[in-house]
């Protein structure tokens, strides 16, 4: 039985029953190989070859794969009709034939389908071809360019800015986009205007609203009222005149459908009507593809397959009538450049298929696939029909205008069925209706009434408006955007609030640093002509080694003349470019870095090792004034504690106050007195911001330490506390580290008694035993083997005899081998051990698939993968 390949078990599990017992279906479970996150895996020096390795938990199912071929070695691999698909049947390929699973002769072909419908899997079986090669080429170089991207820059990120994380190739472009419009909104500054509207009516009583649009002979403008007594003129200028209809003009107006829904498009709906995220989305219409409802969900296409429209007339006609369809079929042209991913749109398979009648019980993929389906119906029916009227109304004399418009739906035509959904709505004076007015009749005066309005800043940007500026500059492509937008949020660069995007300190911190160092890198033009060179190889117009040519050029000299940069350097680099935004100028001209506190120092932008930001003097120690991280409050700076430090409150007749001592703030329960020369203290943790710490949480301080409860062995009193070295608890002589400040208040029996028996353990029992490791990381590539450990004041990375502090908000779970490698390096260079020279790596390299031909040929075979699977970094994976 041939054996046919497809990416998920449920996509198999469905072709199985179509194809029948004939043929054997076979899921990969998607990629099955990866570039290992080391240094190597592209090697520049070797024309970029690149190091393949397949997972650990996709041997089994490539394992599955070769097994089923013993039994019949023709293979047909039908994974998805895009760039990623062609791919994921490339590295099948290339695995099988490392296994010897297949050989020069087997009988290897590639199908392809839009949908998941008997009919579609049939007709694909008729007609295979061979991977395309030049969409492998696409793919190679994409892959490329994201890991060298990420695991280059990167490992400077690290050093260069505390607590910044990975930056890959496109996400470092979106997230310019947020924190640049953050700052247009922190920029922008108000400005007031005035409206005037009066309710008129006609001689049948009847009423409706007109706006002023002349005064004193004029059309007005904006902003030509621009306070309350140039509005208060012109009501008194309405109210003296009597008014006249001067014309009333009706016009008939048509409106159109929308396009059917391509990636991007679909994205931006869902989230607009939905609140789904581009992640949400995507995850649903993968399910809905899988199922056979949904054509393929990844496209720039919005073109519909001749049967499709024809399906659409038959269920336009069938449920609304022929005046619902048009003469012609309505026909759409794709966008996309390049027409490897110019599929056909995302449309119903059936589209006699309603929500109804598709009995989806799952609530998102249901209100997806009723939007999908009322888009596509709505996109082959007939335009809307309206009549659309403007009144103009005037004194005799000439000095006073208004106007009154309106519009009347004559034909809902595809309104019926579907409307598309606004990103920013705005009110608009054409949806009113109108009364019968005409032509030479006064104008009663009801009611005048005067409206401010203040200008607004743009708004943050939704996934939606995101995607949709992403797609305007041609940055990503639809297969990209859901783990774009997805990834910059994990990384804690973005949040979202009521579904906007927010820029966080670490974001605005990277942004400012890659358009200060890598400019070029994070330009809008600079990523959107990369990608057209990308889709000028999948056409096959262009070689990929070329185009990893170029940039790596650049690339390398811009990451090589980076490396002597001081943290001190950078930091300070980054106050010039943020100086506007952190210290904009102030109305008495004086110097708005001078330090409020001390009148000496300047302020300037500090990072903590957690990865915040925040405002500080350069006096420090001297003076510890600090503020948060951005412009200053409308109050203007003030010290965050003053000298003589700050009154929180009383509590039980005593006074609490924050102080700033020599060894930093700290909180206090009464005053010094010759009675009591040292009152109870406790220190602030240093994540704290010294603005927000008040009463309450004083007291949390000073009620330390804090009894959790006895030990269910002996019935010895757990405590917690802050001590020298961060958050602990206590038994007897045990003492554990916590992992954050809020759990010293908060943790409870069963995990402190979990936290003391694994602290128990890691000392074997007893003194000198050797402690075991958090985390294993494979080899250094100069040898020897990398391991987290624990240690008193922390974990750390410990190779051969170098041991390298962790970054306090970095889980020793998530240290990847990329980033131990840089940081026991950095703490080899320092201590002057040196960084042995890198053994030669065996590398499995690529081989340029073959050129593409008519029927174009698989790519070459290459050498069995490396053995070896790291932990995946986000330095290293893909940035799309």
């Amino acid at each position: 039985m041939p054996v046919v390949v497809v990416e998920s078990p449920a996509k198999a599990k469905t072709i199985n029953q179509y194809l029948g017992p004939d043929y054997t279906v076979l899921a990969s479970y998607g990629h099955v190989r990866d570039l290992p996150p080391k240094d190597g895996s592209v090697d520049t020096d070797a024309d970029f070859e690149m190091l393949w390795e397949i997972a650990s938990d996709s041997k089994k199912h490539v394992k599955a794969i070769a097994d089923a071929l013993k039994n019949d070695p023709n293979l047909i691999l039908a994974t998805d009709p895009d760039r990623e698909g062609e791919a994921i049947s490339w590295h099948l390929q290339e695995a099988l034939a490392a296994r010897k699973a297949i050989k020069k002769d087997t009988p290897v072909s590639r199908v392809v389908f839009n949908a998941i419908t008997k009919t579609a899997v049939t007709e694909a079986m008729k007609n295979p071809r061979q991977v395309d090669a030049p969409l492998v080429e696409a793919y190679l170089a994409r892959r490329a360019l994201d890991y060298l991207v990420g695991f280059n820059l990167s490992p400077v990120l690290w050093r260069k800015l505390p607590g910044s994380k990975s930056a890959g190739r496109v996400q470092s472009v979106c997230l310019r986009l947020i924190v640049e419009r953050e700052m247009e909104i922190e920029a922008f500054r108000p400005q007031e205007y005035w409206t005037v509207s009066a309710l008129l009516k006609t001689p049948r009583g009847q009423t409706y609203e007109a706006r002023l649009t002349t005064l004193a002979g004029k059309r007005l403008d904006k902003f030509d009222l621009k306070d309350s007594t140039a509005a208060e003129m012109a009501v008194q200028a309405i109210t003296s005149r009597d008014l006249t209809v001067q014309s009333v003009e009706a016009k008939p107006a048509s409106r159109n459908p929308s396009p059917p829904f391509m990636t991007s498009t679909l994205q931006q709906e869902a989230s607009r009507k939905f609140g789904m995220g581009a992640r949400q989305t995507m995850s649903a219409a993968q399910r809905l593809y899988e199922a056979g409802l949904i054509t393929y969900m990844r496209t720039d296409g919005i073109d519909m397959a001749p049967e499709a429209v024809a399906g659409a007339r038959d269920a336009i006609k069938a449920k609304f009538g022929d005046k619902y369809l048009p003469k012609e079929s309505r026909i759409y042209k794709n966008k996309a450049k390049n027409a490897q991913e110019a599929h056909e749109c995302i449309r119903p398979t059936d589209m006699m298929v309603d929500t109804k009648a598709a009995r989806i019980s799952d609530a998102d993929q249901q209100k997806l696939y009723d939007l999908i389906y009322k888009r596509t119906i709505a996109s082959q029916m007939s335009g809307a029909q309206f009549e659309r009227t403007t009144v103009e109304v005037a004194s005799g004399d000439g000095q006073v205008g208004l106007r009154a418009s309106g519009q009347v739906l004559l034909f809902d035509g595809f309104l019926a069925v579907y409307e598309e959904g606004k990103d920013d709505s705005v009110v608009d004076d054409d949806d009113k209706r109108l009364p019968q007015i005409s032509q030479g009749e006064p104008a009663a005066k009801d009611k005048i009434t005067p409206d401010q309005h203040f200008t607004q800043p743009p708004p943050r940007y939704t996934e939606a408006t995101l995607v949709k500026r992403m797609e305007e500059l041609g940055i990503g492509r639809p297969s990209t955007y859901a783990s774009i937008v997805t990834t910059i949020q994990d990384r804690d660069y973005v949040t979202k609030d009521k579904n906007r995007l927010i820029p966080q300190d670490k974001g605005r911190l990277v942004t400012a640093f890659l358009s200060n160092y890598f400019h070029k890198y994070v330009e809008y033009d600079f990523t959107a002509d990369l990608e057209d060179q990308l889709d000028k190889v999948s056409a096959g117009d262009a070689d990929y080694k070329d185009v990893l040519r170029r940039f790596w050029r650049d690339f390398s000299a811009a990451i090589a003349e980076t490396s002597e940069l001081r943290i001190t350097d950078v930091l300070e680099k980054i106050n010039e470019v943020l100086e506007p935004h952190l210290f904009p100028a102030k109305e008495d001209g004086s110097d708005p870095r001078l330090c409020p506190n001390c009148g000496e120092g300047r302020l300037s932008m500090r990072t903590a090792r957690s990865g915040g930001a925040f405002i500080g003097c350069s006096n420090y120690p001297e003076c510890r004034f600090t503020r948060p991280f951005g412009p200053p409050s409308e109050e203007g700076d003030a010290p965050a504690i003053p000298p003589e430090g700050k009154l929180l409150g009383e509590d039980g007749g005593d006074e609490i106050w924050l102080h700033d001592g020599r060894f930093g703030p700290y909180v206090q329960r009464g005053v010094v007195t010759e009675e009591v020369k040292k009152p109870p203290r406790q220190s602030v943790p240093r994540d704290w911001p010294l603005e927000s710490v008040d009463i309450e949480q004083a007291l949390k301080l000073l009620n330390l330490p804090r009894e959790v409860g006895p030990h269910p062995e002996d019935g010895e009193m757990i405590t917690a506390t802050i001590g020298r070295y961060g958050p602990y608890i206590k038994h007897n002589k045990t003492s554990a580290t916590l992992p954050s400040i809020d759990d010293v208040f908060t943790v409870g029996m069963n995990m402190a008694v979990e936290i003391l028996a694994t602290k128990l353990a890691s000392r074997g029992g007893g003194r000198g035993a050797a402690a075991q490791p958090i985390k294993e990381l494979g080899d250094h590539p100069s040898g020897g083997a990398m391991n987290v450990m624990p240690g008193r004041y922390g974990p750390y990375v410990k190779w051969e005899k170098v041991n390298a502090t962790i970054p306090k908000d970095t889980a020793p779970e998530d240290v990847t081998p990329e980033m131990a490698i840089a940081l026991v390096d950095e703490k080899a260079a320092k201590s002057g051990k040196g960084k042995a020279k890198k053994a030669p790596a065996k590398k499995t390299a690529s081989k340029k698939p073959a050129a593409k031909k008519p029927a174009a040929k698989k790519p070459a075979a290459k050498k069995p993968a490396a053995k070896k699977t790291p932990a995946k970094s986000p330095a290293a994976s893909k940035d799309e």
